[in-house]
C-alpha cells in the first residue's frame, strides 16, 4: 500500500515544507505569511471595538473570517467576487475558519469587539483551507498579545492552540497534506482541525468514489493528528518569533 509514489517525492506521511512568517503586514495587529508547499496564504487579524447587532450589551467579543483567492492564484484565471458576494465555497470556508479559532476562545473575555480574520490565497496548489486556519491562528495571537500588552484585556483569551491539515487516499494509499494533484483524484479527502492537544474541532470528509472502512477512517485521522503536531511546533516558533 505504502509503494505509491508522490510528484513531489514526499513518503505519505510527509508534510509539504511549511513556512510561517509573521508579522507579514506592517498595519494590522497580527498577521502572517503560511506558506505549504506551493499553497502561498497572508493571514491577517483585525480588531475593531464594536460587535454584531446580536451580541451588542453582551459584553461579549466576535471572531469573523474572510476568505479569497487571487485571479491568478490558481492554474486558470478565477473571477474577483466582486459584486456578486462569495460563492457557497467561499462562504463555506469563511464560517469554518470562523468556527475554528471561536472554539479556542473565551469571549467574555475579549470584550465588544471584533476580530476580523483575512485570508487571501496568493497562491493555491490545494489545502487552502487548512492553512488558512494554521495561519489564522498565529494570527490571531499576535493580534491578543497585543491587546494584552496594550493592557485593553486582563489576559488572554486563546484556550488552546488551533491548526488543520487534509488527508485523503489516493490509489487506495492514506496519504497526509495533499496537494492539488493529489486531491483532484482522490477516492476519499478530508479536512481536519484539532485543538494543540490532539482534540478535534471539525472534521469534513467525503468518499469521492466508494465508501471507505472504519479501519481507514481510523487510519486518516491517526495521519492528520501527526500532522497536526508538527504543524502546532511550527506555530510556536512564529509565534515566539513574532
Amino acid at each position: 500500500m505504502m509503494n505509491f509514489v508522490r510528484t513531489d517525492g514526499r513518503a505519505f506521511d510527509q508534510l509539504r515544507e511549511v513556512k510561517i512568517t509573521p508579522g507579514y503586514l506592517p498595519y494590522a495587529e497580527g498577521s502572517v505569511l503560511i506558506e505549504m508547499g506551493q499553497t502561498r496564504i497572508v493571514c491577517s487579524a483585525s480588531i475593531e471595538d464594536r460587535v454584531p447587532p446580536f451580541l451588542r450589551n453582551s459584553g461579549q467579543g466576535w471572531i469573523t473570517a474572510e476568505y479569497s483567492m487571487l485571479p491568478r492564484a490558481t492554474q486558470q484565471r478565477k473571477p474577483r467576487e466582486i459584486g456578486r458576494g462569495p460563492s457557497g465555497r467561499t462562504h463555506e470556508i469563511q464560517r469554518l475558519i470562523g468556527r475554528s479559532l471561536r472554539a479556542a476562545a473565551e469571549m467574555k473575555l475579549l470584550g465588544e469587539r471584533t476580530i476580523t480574520l483575512d485570508c487571501d490565497v496568493l497562491q493555491a496548489d490545494g489545502g487552502t483551507r487548512t492553512a488558512a486556519i494554521t495561519g489564522s491562528y498565529v494570527a490571531f495571537v499576535l493580534a491578543i498579545n497585543r491587546l494584552v500588552k496594550a493592557g485593553k484585556i486582563s489576559r488572554s483569551i486563546i484556550t488552546n492552540e488551533v491548526a488543520a491539515i487534509s488527508v485523503g487516499i489516493v490509489d487506495n494509499t492514506p496519504l497526509l497534506d495533499l496537494k492539488y494533484d493529489e486531491d483532484s483524484k482522490a477516492d476519499v479527502d478530508m479536512n481536519i482541525v484539532c485543538t494543540g492537544d490532539g482534540r478535534f474541532i471539525e472534521v469534513q470528509g467525503t468518499a469521492e468514489r466508494e465508501p471507505f472502512s472504519p479501519e481507514q477512517m481510523a487510519s486518516l485521522l491517526a495521519l492528520a493528528r501527526q500532522g497536526i503536531g508538527s504543524l502546532v511546533a511550527t506555530q510556536r516558533a512564529a509565534i515566539a518569533g513574532g
